[in-house]
């Protein structure tokens, strides 16, 4: 903060499902007595209001801020209003771009919920220099997808070079429990890459490359392309279980290796890093993994095809907007356990679970605390501008907060 702009933080697409979870989250934070002058934005000013009301009489005098995603100039004269935006319009291939850019050239610090690895990586080729310049701080991924992953790799580390003297070279994430939805923004994102994927072959590269988000000359290191949609189940000997691919998993590896390399290899250049759901021990939970692995393969078959992705638009998947019930959001949980392995021989476990529905509760959740985290502990950012991934621009200061405010434990178990 310090500069004499109209807001400290506005909540971009705050209208969608996790936008409007995610404004309410930001005025309980802001309840007490807080300093922090916000806005909602968005396109259409009547459901605008239709937010603010819903977020109880103490935020009736919040400002309304209204735009055009795709106009250019009207990013730029909302990035120019405020110091830190947290966007939450996916698709964000199809929603973001003018903001992105608008933020890089103003020097505002950036949030979003992306998932979409084609898209991040073009903007970090197309504004990571100008916004080292300016100052902005662009952090994609400060969501689900993917907060748990990135610090709890970081949690497991750094209680690896405290146990062990040094890092462990390979760590495995498994998926113990995920209870909850999905929201239309979510499936909108999914729809979209699929369908821009036939006329553009850096997304099915996105898909399956490693090292994708890495800097340029540091796409390289000891994992191979995977493939596009897995079917595959193996037995997890540490947790004495069957596994089948995680979806989430493609796009949150990436963003550990970003980190590692952004932060010039604290885990070390031949570090491994993988992801799967956890389902069940013995013949029957290798049956299971088996079977649910080829439902999912087939679902991404179904996704892929133009005819029966249009049938699951339209009577499966939640429309833009829409979202998991109330009971489901609330009711939602997750948990994740990483093991790390050293070298040595030495073996750490890592337990990282939250509350409510992972894709919409805590992820919007997650997102607060990263703007709030951009907003207000600069001084304890050791990073200036650029583009960043949660775990390397806001690390410590990050999970404070996560672990104060949005319902998130990190735990060493072994």
């Amino acid at each position: 903060m310090g500069r004499d702009r109209e807001f400290d933080l506005i909540v971009w697409g705050a209208t969608g499902f996790v936008g409007r979870l995610a404004a309410r989250q930001l005025a309980a934070r802001c309840r007490n007595g807080s300093d922090v002058r916000w806005a909602i934005g968005g396109r259409d000013q009547a459901k605008l209001e239709a937010v603010r009301s819903g977020l109880g009489p103490e935020a009736a005098d919040i400002p309304i801020v209204t735009g055009d995603s795709h106009d250019a100039a009207s990013m730029q004269a909302l990035a120019d209003r405020t110091e830190v935006v947290c966007s939450c319009v996916g698709p964000y291939a199809k929603y973001g771009s003018e903001l992105v850019a608008a933020c890089a050239r103003s020097g505002t610090h950036y949030c979003d919920l992306a998932a979409e690895a084609h898209w991040i990586r073009r903007m970090i080729d197309a504004h990571a220099a100008e916004a080292e310049q300016t100052g902005a701080r662009i952090v994609h991924a400060c969501g689900m997808d993917s907060i748990p992953s990135d610090l709890g790799v970081a949690v497991l580390q750094k209680a690896a070079r405290e146990r062990f003297g040094g890092p462990c070279s390979q760590v495995r994430m498994r998926v113990t429990e995920l209870s909850g939805g999905f929201s239309g923004g979510t499936a909108a994102a999914m729809l979209h890459g699929f369908e821009a994927g036939r006329d553009d072959p850096t997304i099915r590269q996105g898909m399956i490359e490693p090292y994708f988000l890495c800097p340029e000359g540091q796409r390289d290191g000891p994992e191979r392309p995977g493939k596009l949609m897995s079917v595959s189940v193996e037995y997890d000997e540490d947790l004495k279980a069957w596994t089948k691919p995680f979806f989430m998993g493609p796009m949150n590896t990436k963003i550990v290796r970003r980190t590692n390399a952004l932060l010039d290899y604290p885990y070390g250049r031949d570090f491994r890093y993988e992801e799967a759901r956890l389902v069940g021990g013995g013949w029957s939970g290798r049956l299971r993994a088996q079977a649910e692995a080829l439902v999912f393969g087939a679902f991404g078959v179904a996704v892929a095809v133009p005819p029966t992705r249009s049938l699951l638009k339209r009577y499966v998947l939640p429309a833009s907007g829409e979202g998991p019930s109330q009971e489901t959001v609330e009711g939602g949980h997750w948990e994740i356990v990483l093991v790390g392995k050293h070298d040595e021989g030495g073996v750490i476990k890592v337990r990282v679970a939250g509350v409510g529905d992972p894709s919409a509760m805590s992820s919007s959740r997650m997102l607060i605390e990263s703007a709030l985290c951009l907003l207000q502990d600069g001084d304890r950012i050791t990073v200036g501008g650029g583009s960043w991934t949660p775990g390397s621009a806001m690390g410590e200061p990050l999970l404070a907060r996560l672990t104060s405010h949005a319902g998130l434990t990190f735990e060493v178990l072994t």
